[in-house]
């Protein structure tokens, strides 16, 4: 049944802000300049939106607060809050009400000021009776507990995470606007301070602001706007838990469920993906993330990454805007995957341009490896 829905949707408008680290902006000054970017993209306006999805962890009622702040009175609203991942969430929402016909363009869109806000994160924002007694750095104690648990099961080294770090940074050195682009060394991870154990400073994200907003719409009006259209294949969600200690295998993500589900609406497999973006929280996200989406076998993805397949010239083109690790991270990264597809498949990203892409794979991911999205764009010769 989802297959319906293959292709019958697109991707007509982008923004970003760029504004990594932007003192005196709040998170809802980010997510409307982006939105007004997105619209401007695409040659429609503010009054022609009229399906509002949005997610913020600064508010507690975000469609109400954006809704108000960007003067629309939307027919069709999700503030569905799942994490980093919910605006993939949102973009499967999004492609029924379009099909449906509950809305005719909709706006997904994010701003935080993560960075100039103090940059620092709840140690624990819900209740989670059975980790408080630890006192774990949260999120990355969860993280770190996952990256063990695979280093154990599969002999994954941290020098094949440091890898990882390694090789956003050298696709951010190809990205003008990523945040941190200087030399980053195998070593350099390996020497950084340590966090959570085996999780050092290299192997965490950034905290930057940030604003990010896409607009959607039937692919039969996309092709009459002002740029070239960004088809929607497949989308497939998962949620598997929320608290790490509740997580079903530690070394094994709902993206095996997500991936499947995404592929299956887009009648494709690892092998016709010719660029990926994955939520690169942590290291390990990365390594988790290209074996449950079948780019490598379970427990190869460290020996995937340190034979140079996912760095410049690799064989997979993974993360080119150089990532959450290098290019930007305010709080939920989400819809930056989406930003760097969309930008790979029209053939706009200068220097680190992936060459003939037609198919690109974007995956977000929320909570503490808690929910899952997966999203294949394509280019409107794979329709």
């Amino acid at each position: 049944m989802s297959a319906r829905l293959r292709g019958r949707c697109a991707i007509a408008g982008i923004g970003n802000t760029r504004r990594w680290n932007a003192p005196g902006r709040s998170p809802f000054d980010q997510l409307q300049e982006a939105a007004v970017l997105a619209l401007e993209d695409c040659g429609l306006g503010l009054r022609d939106v009229d399906g509002l999805y949005c997610a913020m962890s600064t508010s507690g009622l975000p469609v109400l607060n954006v809704a108000e702040r960007l003067g629309i009175r939307p027919r069709q609203a999700d503030g569905t809050m799942v994490g980093g991942a919910s605006f993939l969430f949102h973009l499967q929402s999004a492609m029924a009400a379009l099909e449906t016909g509950l809305c005719d363009v909709a706006l997904i869109c994010y701003g935080s000021n993560q960075l100039t806000a103090g940059g620092k994160l709840a140690s624990m924002p819900d209740p989670q009776p059975y980790e408080a007694p630890f006192a774990p750095r949260y999120p990355i104690s969860s993280y770190a507990l996952a990256a063990a648990r695979h280093m154990h099961q599969y002999g994954t080294t941290r020098e094949q995470l440091a890898d990882v770090a390694v090789a956003a940074r050298l696709w951010a050195q190809r990205n003008p606007d990523a945040y941190a682009r200087g030399a980053l060394t195998r070593d350099d991870v390996l020497a950084s301070r340590m966090i959570s154990d085996p999780l050092s400073k290299a192997d965490c994200c950034l905290v930057t602001d940030g604003g990010a907003a896409v607009v959607l719409a039937s692919a039969e009006r996309a092709r009459d706007l002002r740029r070239q259209p960004v088809y929607v294949l497949g989308t497939g969600v998962a949620v598997s838990h929320r608290q790490i200690s509740a997580m079903p295998d530690l070394a094994a993500t709902g993206a095996v469920e997500s991936g499947r589900r995404a592929y299956a609406m887009a009648g494709l497999s690892p092998r016709d993906i010719d660029h990926v973006m994955l939520y690169d929280a942590f290291t390990i996200n990365t390594l988790l993330f290209l074996e449950d989406l079948g780019f490598c076998a379970k427990g190869e993805g460290g020996s995937f990454v340190a034979s140079g397949a996912i760095a410049p010239g690799g064989s997979l083109a993974v993360n080119t805007n150089g990532g959450g690790l290098s290019c930007n991270h305010p709080g939920m990264y989400g819809l930056f995957t989406l930003l760097e597809s969309v930008q790979q498949l029209r053939g706009e990203a200068g220097e680190r341009q992936v060459p003939n892409a037609r198919v690109s794979l974007a995956h977000a991911n929320g909570g503490v490896l808690s929910s899952q999205a997966t999203a294949i764009l394509g280019t409107a010769d794979t329709l």
